[in-house]
């Protein structure tokens, strides 16, 4: 059975829509915008508590009142928090995606 033109060109359309957005002039994910701004939010609200955390395991340090594991795991909390775009984007390469 054939079809007519513009049955033709109306499956084109609706191909170059489904498997190219590109040319369907589709939007950037709003997951990806929201998760963006969510990091901004916190990195925004853990870089003075960080600031103030290192300060006062200092404060202990001088005073010798602090065990070497918190001093240890606080500066390991800090790299991954910081740390979390490159450690997603290191882990999204391995997975190709």
């Amino acid at each position: 059975m054939l079809i007519g033109p513009a049955a033709r060109a109306a499956v084109f359309v609706l191909a170059a829509g489904t498997f190219a957005p590109q040319l369907a002039l589709a939007q950037a994910s709003p997951f990806m915008t929201g998760a963006t701004a969510l990091q901004t939010n916190i990195l925004a609200w853990l870089t003075p508590v960080a600031i103030i955390l290192i300060m006062a395991l200092g404060a202990m340090a001088m005073a010798n009142r602090m065990s070497w594991g918190w001093c240890f795991g606080a500066i390991l909390g800090i790299a991954i928090a910081f740390g979390a775009p490159q450690i997603v984007t290191w882990v999204r390469g391995m997975f190709g995606v």
